[in-house]
Order: C-alpha cells, then sequence, then structure tokens
C-alpha cells in the first residue's frame, strides 16, 4: 500500500532569524508540528480538486532572498507597503505616523508587543482546514502589523504589495496582522505581482481582526506570473455591528488556493465577500470560503463568478454556518460560472449547514457558456463576433468589478481582463 506523501524535512529548515523572540519561539513551535505533516492528496476533501497541482520539490524550500532593492516603482492612490519576498522594505514603503495609527514590521517589534501577537496569530484560522497556512506560520521571515486605535480612520487605501522574484527557485511567506479598534476604519489592498521566470512558491496568511463597529475593506488582487504557486488564506474574526467586505480578483497560474474564513461573533456583525476568477491555459485556480454565523443579527452577502477557457479549471466551495444561537441570521450565496469552451473545467460546491431555526437562508450555482442567441443578435446588428464575445463575457464579470471600491484596482483589473479577452478570444 502506498503511503501518504508528507511534506519534505527540506521545508522545516530555519528561516531568517531578525524575528524578535516571542515570534522566533512561536515559529519554532509551529515548524516542531510540521514534521511528518501530510501533504493533501485527491482523498483529502477540501483539497480533491487541487492536490494533484500542488509541486513542491526541495528547491522551493530555500527562502527567496530579500537583499536587493525592490523593482517595483507602482504608482498608488494611497499609502503603501511593499514586501520583497516576503519581507518588508521600509525604504520602498510609504505610510503615515498618524495619531491612533500604527504600521510596523515584525522585526521591529518590541517584546511585549510581539508576544501579544504571537498569542493571537494563527486565531482567525481554522488550521484543520488550512493545511498549508501552518507552512507560513513555521516559516514566515517577516510581516506587517497593523493596528487601529478607538475611532481611528486611515483616510486613504493602504496598498501592499507583494512582489515575488523567481530568479532561482524557492519560496516567500508574506504574513500580516490587522487590529481594528472599536468604530476603526481602514481599507487594505493586497496586490501579489512576480517577475522572473523559475517555479516558486508564495505562500501567504493575512489576519484581521475586528472590534465592535469596526468597517474594513480588504481587496485582493492576484496577477504573479505562469511560474508561481499561490497558496493564501484570510482570516477574519468580526465583534459586534463591526462590518467586513472583501473584493477579490484572481488570474490563474499553476496553482492559485485562497481560503478565505470569516466568523461573525458579535451580534449585528455584517460582511460582503466579492470575487472574480479568470483562467485559460491549463491553469487553476481554486476559491474556498468559510462564514461562521456565530452570534444572533448578523448578515452576510456572497457572490463569487468564474470564468474558465481552453483547457483551464476553476473550483469554488462556499460554506456557510449557522450555529444553533445565531438567530435572526441572514445569509445569502450566489456562484455562477462561465465556460468559454469545451476543454474548460469549473466544479462548484456551496454548501449550507444550520442549527438554527429562525434565519434567512439561500445559496444557488450556475454552470452555462455564451448565450449563442444572444451574440447572434450582436452580430447581427454589426458588431464583430470577436467584440460580441468580450461584450458578454465581460457583462458576466462587469457588476462585481465596479463594485470595487478604489478606482486604480478596478482598472488594473480591467486591463488584465481586456488581455484575457485578447488572448481568449483571438480569431473569434
Amino acid at each position: 500500500m502506498k503511503s501518504a506523501p508528507t511534506l519534505s524535512a527540506a521545508f522545516l529548515h530555519p528561516a531568517g532569524q531578525s524575528l524578535p523572540e516571542p515570534l522566533l519561539a512561536l515559529r519554532k513551535q509551529r515548524g516542531t508540528a510540521l514534521v511528518d505533516m501530510p501533504l493533501p492528496t485527491r482523498k483529502t476533501e477540501n483539497w480533491k480538486y487541487s492536490s494533484k497541482y500542488l509541486k513542491l520539490t526541495d528547491d522551493m524550500a530555500i527562502s527567496l532572498p530579500a537583499d536587493r532593492k525592490s523593482g517595483t516603482s507602482l504608482a498608488v492612490p494611497g499609502y503603501k507597503v511593499v514586501f520583497l519576498n516576503g519581507v518588508m522594505m521600509p525604504e520602498a514603503s510609504e505610510y503615515p505616523d498618524l495619531n491612533g495609527i500604527t504600521i510596523e514590521r515584525f522585526g521591529d517589534l518590541d517584546d511585549d508587543t510581539a508576544t501579544t501577537l504571537a498569542e493571537r496569530m494563527d486565531s482567525t484560522l481554522d488550521n484543520n482546514a488550512v493545511q498549508m497556512a501552518r507552512l507560513n506560520s513555521a516559516r514566515f521571515e517577516d510581516g506587517l502589523l497593523i493596528r487601529l486605535a478607538s475611532d481611528a480612520v486611515l483616510d486613504q487605501p493602504l496598498f501592499i504589495v507583494h512582489e515575488v522574484t523567481a530568479d532561482a527557485s524557492g519560496s516567500a511567506y508574506p504574513r500580516i496582522f490587522v487590529e481594528a479598534g472599536r468604530n476603526s476604519q481602514i481599507t487594505l489592498v493586497e496586490e501579489y505581482i512576480s517577475s522572473g521566470s523559475e517555479s516558486v512558491m508564495v505562500n501567504t496568511v493575512t489576519e484581521l481582526a475586528l472590534a465592535d463597529g469596526a468597517n474594513v475593506t480588504s481587496i485582493r488582487l492576484n496577477m504573479e506570473g505562469e511560474n508561481v504557486q499561490h497558496i493564501g488564506a484570510t482570516g477574519v474574526r468580526q465583534q459586534r455591528s463591526s462590518r467586513f467586505e472583501s473584493h477579490c480578483v484572481g488570474f490563474g497560474g499553476p496553482l492559485r488556493r485562497h481560503d478565505l474564513q470569516v466568523r461573525l461573533e458579535g451580534e449585528g456583525a455584517e460582511c460582503k465577500l466579492n470575487g472574480v476568477v479568470v483562467t485559460q491555459g491549463k491553469q487553476h485556480y481554486d476559491n474556498h470560503t468559510t462564514i461562521e454565523h456565530v452570534a444572533a443579527h448578523c448578515n452576510s452577502e456572497e457572490t463569487y463568478r468564474n470564468i474558465a477557457a481552453d483547457q483551464s479549471h476553476a473550483v469554488f466551495n462556499g460554506r456557510i454556518h449557522i450555529h444553533q444561537d445565531a438567530q435572526k441570521s441572514n445569509a445569502d450565496m450566489n456562484n455562477k460560472n462561465l465556460l468559454l469552451s469545451n476543454g474548460a473545467e469549473i466544479d462548484t460546491k456551496p454548501e449550507l449547514e444550520i442549527y438554527a431555526d429562525d434565519v434567512k437562508c439561500a445559496h444557488g450555482a450556475t454552470i452555462g457558456q455564451l448565450d449563442e442567441v444572444s451574440l447572434f443578435y450582436l452580430v447581427s446588428r454589426g458588431i464583430g463576433r470577436r467584440e460580441a464575445n468580450v461584450l458578454l463575457t465581460m457583462a458576466f464579470i462587469n457588476e462585481l468589478v465596479e463594485q470595487i471600491p478604489v478606482a486604480q484596482v478596478r482598472e488594473t483589473a480591467q486591463a488584465r481582463l481586456n488581455q484575457f479577452f485578447d488572448q481568449t478570444f483571438e480569431g473569434a
């Protein structure tokens, strides 16, 4: 009988040591727990569609170096923090020194702050469901701690640019923790980009803790290259009357995986999750979301759209769990999928688990192709077939793209989508 694959010992080698002692101790503890960790297989329920795309070679176990200047000169309409191969680059970052708002790299934390952070890390995620996030906890070399005091408001979006350089094979482990105090407000934009052509892995974890009345908008834009395997996890815990809004836009690669877990723990908390994914060639993208309605009188709204072309593969698994005490919950999940070729594949699995009796919940999923009647209508009125294909495909996702609240992100996403259309409908 063939034994199940386990994580190579090469991934357990110590990473950089420029962290406060409490974080080094946490990382060592997490690394010890990874010895002989089983890797996901097709029999692993939440990885059954993606496990075959996970390719972890010993070469990838090496942490990518962050010993040069960042290559990005991205101009942003707000503040900016730059990570290079998982390490924050202060010289490339521009962020405010405002009362009530602190933005610090892990390496600069004092021991008291680092101790408190170490106690809270991994607290927003179900580590049994996000197996690969454990690897980040054992290998992160730096990170970003963002703290907002009560009533603090960041007046502009904070762009966090994650750049990975694939000049040689290796891996990077970015880490972010956000503490949003009572009635505070912040908009975060995470952009993932890459350069170089060697095979690399990016394993990222972002955690957000929202106190009563906090309002956090999170925008995630994944634009890494064809050589980058990306495994990400985002965990959110919300208290009374807080609001979390998420906009995820992803372009496929050899493996793209994002787990988004939200816990509504205080009465009156609300979350809104939007997602757009496009894949082409032989790309793969997998979104897994979980919304836990723990407290009463909470609302959640989730809308994801997938488009798959050529021989690519997209996955959506959305789960809503209504706990016994979560009476008066209102939850809605909608997933629509568009196949642009006979060789493309989309797997969708919406799940509702309800243990309360006074709730309003709905979920639905569809998979289809472009409507030939609509195409004929447009072509018959003088629109070229390629332009008609683009119009109908863009209409399928435009509603969600237009809801992204930062104009530059909308424009960047639209430009990449136009490239996708040009390649997909070339010669149509």
